[in-house]
């Protein structure tokens, strides 16, 4: 059973339409990453999946429940960590922590949660006084109450440096080994790669792809690139160099030959490059998700023009 179906979903805002006839299936267990430009249809897509807002056509079911219809059912499986959350100025983190526990009816202990968020130390101080990222990350907390089946987090890196963010990815990828399906949009492009099993982009309120990051790159030339120092290289080399498994472009770039690859092992490729002419030095440039983010959202823009 799939933990998010969206089937057809449409949401219109008067003229505007914010999601146009989506089609998306997130299985149980995975990590699924949610891209798109700002004003893509991320954050409404999510807000109909919690049933903050109701869609103006189309289905949306969690682990089998009707997220309009079983909305309370899917909201006590579901932690959530909102792109518009709000604490409390006046509480402290501690007592944030209390609060949700009574509400969500858990046994988790609050301090313990604070310490796996990394804000222990502030578990008495007042809220009001935290900075973003603390915040973000006691609303993390409040997410991970009751070990929820399933996982929505919206930008979940915003306003944490460095560590934060790997210590955000860490809590993601030890809530997935224990058995949670993760769905979660992001900017943050080398936080998306680094934990995700498949990753959709949207644009424009339409999917653009839906596919593994290894997928991704494999689908386009935007994979990895071959910068080869070559001796005696005639330009009639250039075709050999085509017609070689695995290369789908190759041309002559500064002195240099750019080679596009494919799915070939890439030291197949530069030993088939050495035997039509002999390799001084070479570099490889893995595509990154930013890549192939402006590659499918920039490709999307091009055909509506």
């Amino acid at each position: 059973m799939p933990a998010i179906e969206i089937n057809n979903l449409t949401k219109q805002f008067g003229d505007v339409v914010a999601v146009n006839g989506l089609d998306l299936q997130i299985e149980e267990g995975e990590i699924f990453g949610f891209l798109g430009p700002n004003g893509a249809g991320k954050s409404t897509t999510i807000d109909i999946v919690l049933d903050f807002i109701r869609p103006t056509s189309g289905t949306v079911s969690v682990f089998g429940h009707d997220a309009q219809q079983e909305s309370l059912t899917v909201r006590q499986r579901t932690g959530v960590l909102p792109d518009a959350y709000h604490v409390y100025d006046r509480l402290t983190g501690k007592q944030h922590l209390k609060f949700a526990i009574d509400i969500k009816g858990t046994d988790d202990d609050p301090m313990a949660v604070l310490e796996r968020v990394g804000i222990a130390e502030a578990a008495d101080r007042k809220a009001g006084g935290y900075s973003k990222g603390m915040k973000q990350r006691l609303v993390m907390g409040i997410a991970l109450l009751g070990d929820p089946d399933l996982l929505i987090l919206d930008e979940p890196s915003t306003g944490l440096d460095p560590n934060g963010a790997r210590e955000m990815r860490e809590i993601i990828q030890a809530e997935n080994e224990r058995g949670a399906t993760v769905f979660f949009s992001s900017h943050v492009m080398e936080q998306v790669e680094a934990v995700c099993d498949r990753v959709g982009i949207i644009n424009r309120g339409e999917l653009v792809t839906v596919d593994s990051v290894q997928g991704l790159r494999s689908a386009t030339e935007v994979g990895e690139t071959l910068y080869v120092h070559v001796t005696d290289f005639a330009e009639t080399d250039l075709d050999n160099v085509l017609d070689i498994e695995g290369v789908t472009s190759a041309v002559l770039d500064d002195g240099r030959l750019r080679v596009m690859i494919g799915e070939r092992p890439k030291f197949r490729v530069l030993q088939d490059i050495d035997e039509i002419a002999p390799i001084e030095d070479f570099t490889v440039v893995t595509s990154s998700l930013s890549d192939l983010f402006l590659h499918y959202t920039n490709e999307q823009q091009e055909v509506r023009q």
